[in-house]
């Protein structure tokens, strides 16, 4: 009987830890800190990864994220839109520091705790992002699960 191939496990387990959050020393910036666990490792480190309120909003225009999320939330009970749409951000910003986390580990992360500043991946995560602007959509809708009716 032939072996299916088994896929790779991922070299990493990464987690959200927390946030968004403001970064108390720096308005407009915010941060979200991730635990990241590399298999060799004997234990994980945390990843505070920032990025400024300006590249958000950039973003969101960018890839239509408000009319889209103005789409889809359009079926939501009107009592729980306002709830839905902080979600819907909350879940937004996780995904691009997400996605920043992961343009820091491909360049090679050390087994220490760090911060990945605001100013780093600027130009590589308006890319990524717009790449994979679709997928970040799909995330967070089952994220949200909005009731359809």
């Amino acid at each position: 009987m032939p072996s299916r191939p088994t896929p790779d496990a991922p070299r990493y387990r990464i987690t959200l830890f927390y946030g968004p959050e403001s970064v108390a020393d720096a308005p407009g910036r915010v941060v979200c800190v991730f635990n990241v666990k590399k298999r060799s490792w004997k234990g994980g480190v945390q990843a505070a990864v920032e990025i400024e309120q300006e590249q958000i909003v950039r973003i969101r225009q960018a890839i239509g994220f408000d009319p889209w999320l103005k789409t889809v939330l359009a079926v939501a009970p009107d009592a729980e839109r306002c709830d839905y749409e902080s979600r819907a951000s909350d879940l937004f910003v996780q995904g691009l520091c997400a996605l920043k986390l992961d343009l820091a580990i491909e360049a090679g992360v050390s087994q220490d705790n760090q911060t990945i500043p605001a100013e780093a991946w600027l130009v590589e995560v308006d890319h990524a992002a717009l790449q994979q602007a679709d997928r970040m959509k799909e995330q967070l809708l089952a994220e949200l699960d909005i009731p359809t009716g």
